[in-house]
């Protein structure tokens, strides 16, 4: 499956990353039984960390994307690593708000006020991490802004996705471009003029989709050609590669099991005498792993044999 195209101009002024995460975002509000609201929220957030991940350098790299504040919806979270594999979950499912005066959903105002924590484990002793403040809480324009700041990257998101009249996914994808070094005045001044006119991202989108026998890739092009259709050739994007966005969770039992390790041995114990046993849940997709009360001793037994 291919749903990204990676990209860069005739001049090697700036790259893209164009992406239809449709199938990913359906996915997820599915899992999580999400609103159009919290689907919305979720499906920017995981779009945005797809692409933001295959910008890493080795496949098991790994990002997380944490958008925390203090609206109703409290916190969207994804984690993203090198092969295109993302999860992630919205603490509030529910959330839902009127339309905003322009008819779109409200995102901005289901997160409030807050921050964005982007952190990196890149295999190093310590992972790295940058914070800003909420420009609008909008995912794309907050993405913007932290590599600005943080990466001091001339970047740009569009980030978006459309629920149907069945509250359903029609539609999800972003575009990500970023300037690269000595990028040409003129590719500059020709996406200034790009960005400023076009539609949101989810319109060339439901356009694109309409089209009968375009393989996947043939689609993507199509897609690009669409948006990029009165840029100059020299500063037209050309096709580099194919990548892929996908959703996939690597909860385990193994894991679980080495979480609830971490209580320690007197809430183990308590676990298996009141409760008989313990039951972990996986907050990206919903998995539950339930644990017995001699499972639970037989971990207080190991952890103790390991203080000795």
């Amino acid at each position: 499956m291919a749903n990204t195209l990676v990209g860069v101009d005739h001049s090697g002024s700036y790259r893209i990353y164009l992406t239809d995460t449709t199938e990913l975002v359906q996915t997820a509000q599915d899992i999580h039984h999400a609103t159009p609201l919290a689907t919305a929220g979720l499906g920017r957030v995981l779009t945005g960390t797809g692409i933001m991940s295959l910008l890493l350098k080795k496949e098991d790299d790994r990002m997380t994307v944490n958008f925390r504040g203090d609206g109703p919806a409290g916190q969207i979270l994804a984690v993203g690593r090198g092969d295109g594999c993302v999860k992630g979950y919205i603490a509030n499912p529910d959330v839902d708000l009127p339309l905003k005066s322009n008819g779109k959903l409200d995102v901005g105002g289901s997160l409030g006020d807050g921050e964005l924590t982007v952190i990196k484990d890149l295999g190093l002793k310590e992972p790295w991490s940058g914070t800003i403040a909420f420009v609008s809480g909008e995912i794309a324009e907050d993405l913007t802004a932290y590599y600005y700041v943080s990466e001091q990257q001339n970047t740009s998101f569009a980030l978006g996705v459309r629920i149907g009249t069945d509250s359903r996914v029609e539609c999800a994808g972003g575009m990500f471009i970023q300037m690269l070094p000595d990028a040409r005045e003129g590719a500059i001044e020709a996406l200034e003029a790009l960005l400023g006119s076009m539609p949101p991202i989810t319109e060339s989108l439901r356009q694109t989709r309409g089209q009968a026998g375009l393989s996947e890739e043939g689609y993507l092009e199509s897609l690009r050609d669409r948006i990029f259709a009165d840029v100059p050739a020299e500063y037209f994007p050309r096709t580099l590669e194919f990548r892929e966005i996908r959703w996939q969770c690597d909860c385990s039992r193994e894991k679980m099991k080495s979480a609830l390790a971490t209580i320690g041995i007197k809430d183990l114990r308590q676990l298996a005498e009141e409760d008989k046993g313990a039951e972990l849940g996986c907050q990206f997709c919903g998995s539950k792993y339930r644990f017995s009360e001699a499972e639970l001793t037989d971990m207080i037994e190991t952890i103790k044999g390991g203080k000795q």
